[in-house]
């Protein structure tokens, strides 16, 4: 059929498939008849998902500032509708960002045995059910601030509980817990649409809408409390990815095996084929969210200062830029798997270290705390209840 050039591809984590790093190389699906992108194809997509890249770190980041806000003022407004849980970040620690490569690896090394060992089909029919009910959630969490302001403030919004308990009387317990409203509705099924779209077709643009919108949510939902913990997890996703990438063909076999939304794409022949075009290049979404939610990190600390610049964000914004250019440049020169982290890793941490340096504010921003006001709280409360006691 075709040769087809990719960008790092990313692994899949269990739940997320969101965190881990990437393939790519040229695979010859058919050895009598190669596929040759052209400059302007090659451009075009290479082009395309930079800026798709670009497009749920940014959008991403402001998000994450505002769902930060609204955690510390402990609303509820904040998010598509569906609950109080499902709109809360997720915050990772040190503790967690240690051990988020050792169990990316468990996991990645996990899919490869699957692959080997049972059949790729039915593996990936299971995959592409999970990632239907993923990806329709997502989609309609990432469209509900958009539809909140297309639709009229006439628009009759009816709100609505969805909600499972177990036992009765004092021992009844919450399972399910889910609020929403008609706005929700609405995007859920426009959601729906999109996913029964990919269940059916596979089509890439119906891929790109899950992805997008999953590195998004992972954007804004995951939040690291301090730069320590950004360095840490970093770090220890550079060595796994170098690691899987050049070390064995694990990361590689999966990547080509497995079905999922879990990367961007673009066709490097759509200019010859239309929508129809086949041969793609790829993006994983980890190389997306990895790096994504440390520059988000930086946003909040920009807002932390009450300065009124944004040098923090835009600093690294522009180091993911140059590092994902260096990682398409190196794997397009040399025709060579590259992990992605290990050109991202290095820019996006040493350009605002170096912004520090010279600010004079480095001791400021591995101090920075995001949950220490959250933190202090309780410790207030209890020193107010010993008081009360005494």
């Amino acid at each position: 059929m075709s040769e087809t050039e990719h960008v790092p591809l990313s692994a899949p984590e269990a739940a997320a498939a969101l965190n881990a790093t990437d393939s790519n190389g040229t695979e010859a699906l058919n050895a009598t008849a190669k596929f040759v992108a052209t400059p302007e194809g090659t451009a075009l997509a290479y082009g395309s998902l930079v800026v798709m890249a670009l497009l749920p770190i940014f959008f991403g980041a402001l998000r994450s500032v505002t769902c930060s806000k609204s955690k510390e003022l402990g609303g509820n407004d904040y998010g598509s509708g569906f609950g109080n849980s499902s709109d809360a970040p997720e915050t990772i620690t040190g503790r967690d960002a240690a051990r988020f490569p050792i169990i990316a690896s468990c996991t990645l090394f996990g899919l490869y045995l699957f692959f080997k060992v049972f059949s790729q089909e039915y593996i990936n029919l299971l995959l592409s059910v999970y990632f239907f009910v993923l990806g329709v959630l997502a989609l309609s969490h990432t469209m509900s601030p958009l539809m909140s302001r297309i639709f009229p403030e006439s628009f009759p919004n009816k709100q609505y509980q969805l909600l499972f308990t177990q036992g009765s009387g004092e021992t009844k317990e919450e399972i399910v817990n889910y609020e929403f409203d008609t706005k929700t509705l609405v995007c859920l099924l426009i959601s729906s649409v999109v996913g029964f779209w990919y269940l059916l077709k596979k089509h890439w643009i119906a891929n790109n809408l899950f992805g997008l919108a999953f590195a998004l949510n992972g954007v804004e939902l995951l939040h690291l409390n301090n730069v320590s913990t950004g360095c840490i997890l970093l770090g220890g996703l550079f060595i796994y990815d170098v690691f899987w990438v050049f070390g064995t063909n694990v990361m590689v076999t999966v990547a080509k095996s497995f079905e999922a939304p879990i990367k961007l794409v673009f066709p490097q022949d759509l200019l010859e084929k239309g929508l129809g075009a086949s041969n793609f290049a790829m993006l994983g979404l980890g190389d997306i969210v990895i790096p994504g939610i440390f520059i988000a990190l930086l946003l909040r600390f920009d807002v932390s200062l009450k300065k009124n610049s944004r040098t923090y964000f835009y600093s690294s914004f522009l180091a993911y830029i140059f590092g994902l250019g260096l990682t398409i440049f190196v794997m397009h020169t040399f025709k060579h798997a590259q992990p992605a982290l290990l050109y991202l890793v290095p820019a996006c941490v040493g350009f605002p270290v170096l912004v520090a340096l010279l600010k004079g504010e480095l001791m400021e921003m591995f101090r920075y705390e995001e949950d220490s006001a959250e933190e202090a709280e309780p410790k207030e409360d209890s020193s107010e209840s010993e008081k009360k006691d005494q």
